[in-house]
C-alpha cells in the first residue's frame, strides 16, 4: 500500500471552511502550511481539517477521478448494464478478465484511505487543539469518524477484510496485513457508536452530520452484517430500531415527483446530503448524478447539445429496470422519461408526406408496449420499442428513457474528463430507504407482516394503494421495491450482495453480462490492487480466484 493513499500531505490539501447561512458551507482554500502543528496555535485550523473530511468524501462520491464515475455501485448488476452493443466484453459489468490490475478498482480502495486518511488526522488534532470549545472537538471527532466508518463500509463490502489504520502514517512502512472482515466490521460499529454519542440530533448548519444520519447509516451496516457468519438477529433487530427512529423524525414527502423536484431539494425526507451550490470554487468538481442514465439524444434530428437534457456517463438502465414499474406507479414518470421534446425545428414524415416538426413538439418516443410499424410509420417523430434499446437503429447504438430524477436544468453540457458543474445537492440518506431498510430486516427476523405494512406505506407514496400482503414479500420483492425507489442513489452491487442475489439476477437481467456468462462466486469481492499488494512487500495478500 502505497504511504501517500493514507498519510495527508500538508502542503497539497484543500481545505474547507465551515460556514453557516451558505448554500454550501465548503468553501475551498490552498492552505499550503497546513498540518498537526498549527492546530496548537490556530484554532480554526481543527474546523477546517474537519471539513477537509467532508471534502474528501464529497469528491470521491461524486466522481473517482476524471472521466470515472460510480462504476463500483451500479455497473454489473440486474438494473445497470454498459450503454453498448451487446458485443465484447467489461471488466467490471461482465465480469470478463477482472483482475487485481484493473483501473477504477485500484482508484476506488485509493480513494478510501484517502478519506481515511483525512479522518485519522482530523482525530488525533482533536487531543492537541487549543482555545477550540468541547462541543466542537466532540462533533469534529465523531463526524470524522462517521466518514472513516463509511470509507471503511465500502472497502470490507468490495473487497473483504483490508488494513485497519486508525491513526496518522507518518513514517514509512510496508507493513499492512488484512484485518478480517469482522475486525473491520467491529471498528465500523465501534466509530458509529462514538458518532452517535457525540453528534447533535439537529443541526443549524444544513449539510452537516445530525445523529439520524448515523442512525440510518449503522442500520444499513448492521443489517448487511446480520447475513454474515459472525453477525446475529440482534443486528436486524438494532436496524430495525435505528430505522424506525430515522421514520419517526423524517416524514416521507407526499410525492415522489415532489422529492426528487429540484425546487424541493431540502425536504422533511433528507437526512443527509452533500452539498454542491453555484458556488464554483466550493462546489468542486460538482454533482455528476444529472448525467447518470443518458444516451447520445443529441443524434437525432430537432435535438441539440444543450443544458436541459446534457451529457450521459456511459452506464445504461436495463430493460428488467423499466419493466419493475406497474402503470400505477408514479416513480416511473419522476424517475425517467419516455418523450424527449424537439429543440428545434426539423422535417420528417410520417405516412411518406413530409412534416415541419417545431420546436417543442415531440421528438423521440419510447411508448411501454411495442408499437407495430404501421404505427410507428404514421407519426413524424422516433419511435424506439421495449425489446430494442441494445439495438443499432442507424443513429444510435443504445438508446432508452433518459432519466430526469436528478436533473439540474441549466447546468452545461460538459464532457465526462470535464467537472460536470452540477449544483444539486446529491441526497446520500433519506427516510424512503430506512423503510426498506427496515422492512429487510423484519423479513430476517421472520416478521413479514410488519414488513409487508413499511412496504404499504412507502408504496402509497407512488400511488401504490393496494396493500402489499405478508405472503408477498420476500427478497425479490423488497430488492424490487429498492431498483423502483432509489436507482442512482444506493449502490445496487452491495445490495444485491449482501442478499445472496448478485449472480442470480445479474446473469438473468443484465444482457451483456448474460452474455458472456462470466459472473461466479469469486466476484462476490473485487481484487485487491496488484499495486497495493507489491508495495506492502506482499503483506496485503490477494482475494481467492484472482491469484
Amino acid at each position: 500500500m502505497k504511504l501517500n493513499r493514507y498519510k495527508i500531505v500538508a502542503a497539497s490539501l484543500v481545505l474547507g471552511l465551515f460556514m453557516t447561512g451558505c448554500e454550501d458551507y465548503l468553501e475551498e482554500e490552498n492552505n499550503e502550511a497546513l498540518g498537526l502543528d498549527n492546530v496548537a496555535t490556530d484554532p480554526a485550523i481543527f474546523g477546517q481539517l474537519v471539513a477537509s473530511v467532508y471534502e474528501r468524501a464529497r469528491e470521491t462520491t461524486t466522481r473517482y477521478t476524471g472521466d470515472m464515475y460510480y462504476v463500483l455501485e451500479d455497473l454489473g448488476t440486474d438494473i445497470v448494464t454498459r450503454g453498448t452493443a451487446l458485443t465484447g466484453t467489461d471488466e467490471i459489468n461482465d465480469y470478463v478478465n477482472l483482475t487485481g490490475r484493473n483501473w477504477p478498482v485500484d482508484v476506488y480502495w485509493g480513494n478510501q484511505y484517502r478519506v481515511i486518511a483525512a479522518a485519522n488526522v482530523a482525530i488525533e488534532a482533536a487531543a492537541i487543539a487549543e482555545d477550540v470549545p468541547q462541543t466542537e472537538l466532540s462533533s469534529g471527532v465523531a463526524e470524522s469518524k462517521f466518514f472513516r466508518a463509511l470509507a471503511y463500509f465500502k472497502l470490507v463490502e468490495n473487497f473483504g477484510g483490508v488494513p485497519l489504520i486508525t491513526s496518522q502514517v507518518t513514517t514509512a512502512e510496508i507493513n499492512y496485513p488484512r484485518a478480517s472482515e469482522e475486525e473491520v466490521y467491529a471498528q465500523i460499529v465501534l466509530d458509529l457508536n462514538d458518532a452517535l454519542a457525540d453528534l447533535p440530533e439537529t443541526t443549524d448548519t444544513y449539510g452537516r452530520l445530525t445523529k439520524d444520519a448515523v442512525r440510518q447509516f449503522m442500520a444499513r451496516v448492521l443489517l448487511t452484517r446480520g447475513y454474515k457468519s459472525f453477525g446475529s438477529s440482534s443486528d436486524f433487530q438494532t436496524a430495525v430500531s435505528l430505522s424506525e427512529t430515522v421514520i419517526a423524525n423524517h416524514p416521507l414527502v407526499a410525492s415522489f415527483e415532489s422529492l426528487v423536484s429540484e425546487e424541493n431539494q431540502r425536504n422533511s425526507e433528507v437526512v443527509f446530503s452533500y452539498l454542491f451550490g453555484t458556488n464554483s470554487v466550493s462546489r468542486g468538481w460538482g454533482n455528476s448524478r444529472h448525467m447518470l442514465y443518458k444516451f447520445r439524444y443529441f443524434d437525432y434530428p430537432g435535438l441539440i447539445r444543450g443544458d436541459k437534457y446534457q451529457k450521459g456517463l456511459g452506464a445504461a438502465p436495463t430493460e428488467f429496470f423499466y419493466s419493475l414499474f406497474e402503470d400505477d406507479d408514479e416513480r416511473a414518470d419522476a424517475t425517467f422519461r419516455r418523450v424527449l421534446f424537439a429543440d428545434e425545428d426539423f422535417e420528417s414524415t410520417a405516412n411518406g408526406i413530409t412534416v415541419n416538426v417545431m420546436a417543442g413538439d415531440t421528438a423521440i418516443y419510447f411508448p411501454k408496449v411495442a408499437w407495430t410499424q404501421a404505427e410507428m410509420d404514421a407519426v413524424p417523430y422516433k419511435v424506439i420499442n421495449p425489446g430494442t434499446y441494445f439495438e443499432n437503429n442507424g443513429v444510435t447504438v443504445v438508446h432508452y428513457p433518459m432519466f430526469k430524477k436528478f436533473d439540474d436544468p441549466g447546468v452545461p453540457f460538459t464532457q465526462p474528463d470535464q467537472s460536470s458543474q452540477g449544483e444539486r445537492d446529491m441526497v446520500v440518506m433519506r427516510s424512503g430507504e430506512a423503510y426498506l431498510i427496515a422492512a429487510e430486516a423484519y423479513l430476517q427476523l421472520n416478521d413479514a407482516a410488519s414488513a409487508a405494512t413499511l412496504l404499504t406505506t412507502l408504496r402509497s407514496r407512488a400511488g401504490l394503494t393496494t396493500a402489499v400482503t405478508a405472503a408477498e414479500v420476500d427478497l425479490d420483492f423488497i430488492l424490487d421495491e429498492r431498483a423502483r425507489e432509489l436507482a442512482g442513489e444506493a449502490n445496487r452491487w452491495m445490495d444485491l450482495k449482501r442478499t445472496g442475489k448478485l449472480i442470480e439476477r445479474t446473469l438473468a437481467n443484465n444482457p451483456h453480462a448474460a452474455l458472456n456468462g462470466a459472473l461466479e462466486q469469486k466476484h462476490l469481492l473485487r481484487p485487491i490492487p496488484q499495486a497495493e499488494i507489491d508495495n506492502s512487500g506482499g503483506s496485503i495478500s490477494q482475494n481467492p480466484g484472482y491469484e
